[in-house]
């Protein structure tokens, strides 16, 4: 469908990942119970498991709304940090660093076709 100018949309319906949906079973070491995330949060906590105590910032780990992912993670009792960094730039401002404290464990990884 073309938009009121007239151009082509912009998003591409083809996309290899249009339709998948990611979800991660992880489990908060040692005895936590087993807790199934999907989509971006999911997405959020296998950056994080990974980045370790560097930690995720947009700039380093770009998604549109890592506070957001971070929020709804922390409501379901993981433990991560937010520290802010100052940066330069033409857009000069300061952006959080994300750091998971809580010791994670990822059972199962993987993106299903929706």
């Amino acid at each position: 469908m073309d938009d009121i100018a007239g151009d082509p949309p912009c998003v591409n319906s083809q996309s290899k990942t249009a339709n998948r949906k990611f979800a991660i079973t992880v489990m908060v070491e040692p005895d936590g119970s087993p807790m199934r995330l999907e989509g971006r949060v999911a997405w959020a906590m296998r950056q994080l498991v990974k980045a370790g105590q560097q930690g995720c910032t947009p700039i380093t780990h770009p998604g549109p709304r890592w506070s957001d992912y971070t929020h709804k993670l922390r409501k379901l009792g993981f433990v991560i940090e937010t520290e802010y960094e100052a940066h330069g730039g033409p857009f000069a401002g300061a952006h959080g660093i994300y750091r998971l404290h809580s010791p994670v464990v990822i059972l199962e990884d993987v993106a299903n076709a929706a």
